[in-house]
């Protein structure tokens, strides 16, 4: 029994996409000396608090609810 060389191809694409992929998925851990720029302001959710103040009240004016963007709450009141 021959395989078709339409399915060795296939199989072929999908293993060299299987190995290419393969080392994004490879554990990374953050070095000490790399944590200092993790923890910097611009990395933070929200690293902008007026801006965040500002889509808020766009949100609220075109919408007509409020909260949603962080921890709770919404426009239902039903929390």
């Amino acid at each position: 029994m021959t395989v078709r060389p339409v399915v060795r191809l296939a199989a072929a694409a999908l293993l060299l996409g299987a190995l290419t992929t393969l080392p994004g998925c490879a554990a990374m851990s953050v070095k000490p000396w790399d944590r200092d720029l993790l923890s910097e302001r611009k990395m933070s959710f929200n690293p902008l608090p007026m801006h965040m103040a500002l889509d808020d009240h766009v949100y609220f004016s075109k919408e007509g609810s409020m909260g949603g963007q962080s921890v709770g709450g919404g426009g239902c009141g039903c929390n």
